[in-house]
């Protein structure tokens, strides 16, 4: 493959183009399977009706460090899309709250469950024995669910082709499970990229267009931010320790 041709840098991760295929290239540090994983959630959410890269193979280039091989789609992220047209960016938050509900919609049974991730992740971070048990024992009370959740819904993960086809990619973080939970996260998303103003009109027109109370979605925000934390950097970890201690004290 050709290791030129670049079209996005994210962290740990450089993805490059060579012809209709893309390939995720991961730093020699990450896990390999955690990569495994991730191909093995991209394929799982391939077998449901969302249009998803489809993944062609999971190899290793030139100097040894992995690689997931899946279909280029042409087009722009709804990210792109809002910065492009800001006078449009009311009705590109509709397209991506209507996306993120359809999605909800589905199961997808073989994925790994959310509520065992929150709890794992919850355990891994540096919060206090009384917070984690706090969390827990909210985490334990919410009502279980087993709906198809990204884990990383936002507007940077969803790929608009020149026919208006939305695609979602970056299945890293997929799971079956509560909505609310992948509602909590998106909110989090806008707010740690400063944008407070877009989070609270994403999360009014997500609980207006699916009838989700907004006080069932903010009760799993501290859950969502300890979760969040483990791998976030030092100036994240501090902004998502703040809401994981909004906990409820009899």
């Amino acid at each position: 493959m050709n290791l030129d041709n670049v079209i996005a840098i994210r962290k740990h991760k450089t993805i490059y183009r060579e012809g209709n295929l893309c390939y995720k290239v991961f730093d020699k540090s990450f896990s390999k399977a955690d990569i495994f994983n991730e191909a093995l959630n991209q394929a799982r959410v391939e077998e449901t009706w969302l249009h998803v890269p489809k993944i062609h193979e999971v190899t290793t280039v030139e100097d040894g460090r992995w690689a997931i091989v899946y279909d280029y789609i042409e087009g722009k992220t709804l990210a792109q899309l809002m910065e492009e047209n800001p006078d449009k960016k009311d009705e590109y938050l509709n397209e991506f709250v209507d996306l993120q509900i359809s999605m909800h919609a589905l199961k997808c049974p073989l994925l790994n469950k959310l509520r065992d991730k929150m709890e794992r992740k919850i355990s891994e971070t540096t919060l206090s024995a009384t917070v984690k048990y706090e969390l827990n024992t909210r985490l334990k009370a919410m009502p279980k669910h087993v709906k198809l959740c990204h884990g990383d819904f936002n507007p940077s993960n969803i790929i608009i082709t020149p026919e208006g086809r939305p695609y979602i990619i970056d299945w890293a973080h997929a799971t079956q499970g509560n909505a609310s939970a992948d509602v909590a996260r998106t909110y989090l998303l806008f707010c740690l990229k400063g944008d407070e103003e877009t989070a609270k009109k994403y999360l009014n027109l997500f609980c207006e267009k699916s009838d989700t109370p907004k006080q069932y979605v903010q009760k799993w925000m501290p859950i969502v931010a300890a979760s969040q934390s483990v791998k976030g950097n030092e100036q994240e970890r501090e902004f998502l320790y703040r809401w994981a201690d909004v906990v409820e004290y009899q």
